[in-house]
């Protein structure tokens, strides 16, 4: 199968950021705090920094969305959607679950999809009509028929508001389901991919940013999953709450979050 280009550049740059990132975790970690509970560091910024000049290297007319400092439109007909450190809140307190996130949307569309775990080399890779890898191996979602059956990972964003309590309100019905359970991972991108290789039926969250789920949208898409907005509407690459299941479940699941969700 051919590689293209895009997908060689997206698996580099994840590379080269995460080889910032486990250089940062290894010696200690500074943080410019945001929030309290909203942490960026000097990797993140660091790691963005290296991630977008070997974009710029390979494709000098495409454009860039970024965490921190690149900001290039959605609209662009080229575009690059990188996390360079998704969990940073985990990487800060030396939990070795975060990851870097590399899109790459043509015309709105994405394409390519790379997650790097640059502390386990965990590689989840993902091309449009190729299907999802992780490190090389094809995987695909979970067969779960029905909530009592699978395990759900979510997410819940910074605001400790109305939006955490919808959440909490959520995971109560589901429980209510006898899923097997539910799990706070705490990097979008990560728990995405786990959706794609079957460890989790489905993951949940009421808002996220572009670059927080991109590639792993695209990753559970070719893994033979779903991924919508959690008001049921296509995915826009906007922020936005996610819902991603194995399919089968979507709709059963989707209402459920669709009920909880905040106003």
């Amino acid at each position: 199968m051919t590689i293209s280009k895009e997908r060689s550049v997206a698996e580099e740059v994840a590379r080269a950021g995460g080889s910032v990132v486990q250089a940062y975790f290894e010696k200690g970690v500074t943080i410019r705090s945001k929030e309290s509970y909203n942490l960026v560091s000097d990797a993140d910024v660091e790691s963005e920094e290296v991630i977008a000049k070997r974009i710029r290297k390979n494709f000098p007319d495409h454009a860039i969305l970024g965490e921190e400092t690149n900001k290039d439109s959605l609209d662009s007909e080229h575009l690059w959607i990188i996390d360079p450190l998704d969990g940073t809140n985990n990487f800060a307190h030396g939990i070795p679950h975060f990851a870097v996130s590399i899109a790459y949307l043509r015309a709105g569309v994405p394409e390519v999809g790379v997650v790097l775990n640059p502390l386990s080399n965990d590689l989840f890779i993902a091309e449009r009509g190729k299907g999802a890898t992780h490190n090389g191996e094809v995987v695909h979602v979970a067969p779960d028929a029905s909530l009592a059956e699978s395990m759900i990972s979510f997410g819940v964003y910074y605001d400790r508001g109305a939006m955490m309590e919808k959440t909490l309100d959520c995971l109560r019905e589901l429980y209510g389901k006898n899923i097997h359970g539910a799990r706070r991972m705490g990097a979008a991108s990560l728990d995405l991919c786990m959706v794609g290789t079957a460890a989790f039926s489905a993951h949940f969250e009421y808002k996220l940013a572009p670059w927080d789920y991109a590639a792993g949208a695209l990753f559970v898409e070719e893994a033979g999953g779903r991924v919508t907005r959690c008001d049921g509407e296509a995915v826009d690459y906007t922020d936005c709450g996610i819902l991603a299941t194995n399919g089968i479940l979507h709709s059963e699941l989707g209402d459920i979050v669709k009920r909880h969700r905040p106003g």
